[in-house]
């Protein structure tokens, strides 16, 4: 495997600072792509990963990790996945799924009796982990300290009925569903999802990822860098008008819409240590590319260090699609898998590939059909979501590698 790696210490002018690491030969598009994003798409920081069979292809990095280009990136270096944290709660209940301890189809009011209040005692595990459940986001205002508090923000929801018949249809729950699926979690297998992540992901497959960060960990992460007018979440939401985190009035947003944005979420939240102290497992996860790559083969099947995280069968049933539909608050077409998303088309050219990405151009894949798994992990949010230029241009160039 090491003989085919090509090293890739190329200097990056704009970013003053080398893209590093390796890939394989027949890879060499990913790498120029990856480097393009520096010159081309004002890249500050990143790193680009991909599988192929179990095996490490591309294991890329470069440039900085702070927006004052002091700190280098390194192989190491954690950035913040905001949303594709779902993927790893999702990864979570189908570990302790396969081991016996719950079903897809429990009702999270088993767990969590307060939950059934307001008509939702009939939601299940995998109707809350594919956003079924109708609690896109709060109907009380609600701040950031009241989201982090696990406990409180938990009680709210319990309390709160759903914005439309759960089981009808999917509205994306883009933080509701981590104090709910911690809760449920903790009370199922004893410990809650970031020790559990800590504990049976992290350590025993020697991966580079996280919910929140412990204060030791801090040095390894990078800043999150948003852009300084902000990102216009009317384009997210599917709405015309101004929108921003920071404004969310807008009277063509549907209940669902309004109720997602409370609170609203700023990108540099991820620099805030009571966020990195937060157990937020739909939001506030870190990693790098190479691990989340690695990751996702094993959701693949693939083994590690001669272990697998769970069965073939439960995978089969975590990231196959629950819902298909236009979602409430996305107001676009979604296809959602209990944890993750599956491929509306901007993920390579097959139907089963599931994948999560997150505010700002991160993402990560997994392609049942190719066997590959592709990870690219960025500082700099960018404000075209899912037609990110940096994140189609990676994913466009590793199909491109592939043998026909």
């Amino acid at each position: 495997m090491e003989s085919k790696m090509k090293d890739a210490a190329i200097q990056n002018t704009d970013a003053k600072h080398a893209i590093e690491g390796s890939n394989r030969g027949d890879f060499d598009r990913v790498r120029d792509t990856f480097t393009r994003n520096f010159t081309d798409h004002d890249e500050i920081g990143a790193s680009i990963a991909v599988t192929l069979g179990g095996e490490l292809v591309v294991d890329l990095w470069g440039g900085w990790k702070d927006k004052a280009r002091t700190q280098a990136w390194t192989r190491e270096t954690r950035a913040p996945l905001w949303s594709g944290t779902k993927a790893i709660t999702g990864i979570c209940f189908a570990m302790i799924i396969d081991r016996g301890l719950a079903t897809y189809e429990d009702p999270v009011s088993q767990y969590l009796p307060e939950f059934a209040a307001a008509g939702k005692e009939g939601i299940t595990i995998a109707q809350l982990l594919s956003h079924q459940a109708g609690l896109p986001g709060f109907i009380e205002p609600t701040t950031l300290p009241e989201l982090l508090s696990t406990e409180l923000a938990t009680a709210r929801l319990c309390a709160q009925a759903p914005l439309w018949p759960p089981g009808t249809a999917s509205g994306y729950h883009g933080v509701t569903v981590g104090p709910i699926a911690t809760t449920i979690f903790r009370r199922i297998e004893g410990r809650p999802i970031r020790q559990f992540v800590a504990e049976e992901i992290a350590r025993p497959f020697n991966l580079g990822i996280s919910i929140g960060l412990d204060p030791e960990e801090f040095d390894q992460a990078a800043e999150a860098i948003r852009p300084e007018q902000g990102i216009e979440l009317g384009r997210f939401y599917g709405v015309d008008g101004k929108l921003s985190a920071g404004n969310p009035s807008n009277p063509n947003l549907s209940p669902a819409q309004a109720a997602a944005m409370n609170p609203p979420i700023d990108g540099k939240y991820a620099n805030l240590s009571e966020w990195r102290a937060a157990d937020l497992p739909s939001a506030n996860g870190f990693g790098n590319a190479r691990s989340l790559a690695e990751l996702y083969a094993l959701v693949l099947g693939h083994a590690r260090n001669g272990r697998r995280l769970a069965s073939p069968d439960v995978f089969a049933e975590a990231t196959r699609e629950r819902v298909n539909g236009i979602d409430q608050v996305k107001n676009v077409q979604a296809r959602w898998a209990a944890g993750f998303a599956v491929n509306d088309g901007l993920y390579g050219p097959n139907q089963g590939t599931f994948f999560h990405a997150g505010m700002g151009g991160t993402f990560t894949l997994g392609d049942p059909v190719e066997d590959i798994t592709v990870s690219y992990t960025p500082n700099r949010l960018g404000d075209q979501f899912e037609r990110d230029p940096r994140r189609r241009g990676l994913v466009k160039a590793v199909y491109e590698c592939l043998p026909e």
